[in-house]
Parts: structure tokens; C-alpha cells; sequence
């Protein structure tokens, strides 16, 4: 269960944080600025927030709502819910 067009959008997010990757990690072997390098590297977590946004979203959007219909697994759902929000606020 994915939804196509939020997978599109994670397959370009996560294309674009690995040129970001590669980026930092030749501005690093380079030497850079110390601020350019944080600067880099606090860019590249804003993208990673935003790829898992998109996660986040197919998971709601496909996963949990079939989980939440079946009364079964409402608790897993549940419990990984609760689990991405603790390790979001870490």
C-alpha cells in the first residue's frame, strides 16, 4: 500500500539529500568554513524533516487507516504512533 505520488516525492527528496550528502561530505574533505559546513549540514536536516513528513503521510494515509479498521492491530498502530512522536521530540 503506497501512495504513488507521495512515493515520487520521497524518491526526489531523498535523491536530493543524498547530492546534499555528497556536498558536505567534499566540503568537508575540502576543508570548508566551520559555519559553512553547520550551515550545510542544518539544511540537510531540514530536508530529512521534511522526506519524513512524507513518510509520515503514506504511513497515515495507507497503513494505519487499514490498521485502524482492523480492530486487531489498532494497538500496533497505536504503539508506532506513540514510538515516531517520542523519537521525534528527542
Amino acid at each position: 500500500m503506497v501512495d504513488q505520488k507521495l512515493k515520487q516525492r520521497a524518491l526526489h527528496r531523498s535523491r536530493i539529500l543524498e547530492g546534499q550528502m555528497k556536498g558536505l561530505t567534499k566540503a568537508i574533505e575540502g576543508e570548508k568554513y566551520c559555519i559553512d559546513l553547520l550551515l550545510q549540514s542544518l539544511s540537510i536536516q531540514e530536508s530529512l524533516k521534511s522526506l519524513n513528513q512524507l513518510l509520515l503521510e503514506n504511513h497515515l494515509k495507507t497503513h494505519v487507516k487499514h490498521q485502524l479498521r482492523k480492530k486487531s492491530e489498532e494497538d500496533k498502530a497505536i504503539r508506532e504512533l506513540i514510538r515516531i512522536f517520542s523519537l521525534s521530540n528527542k
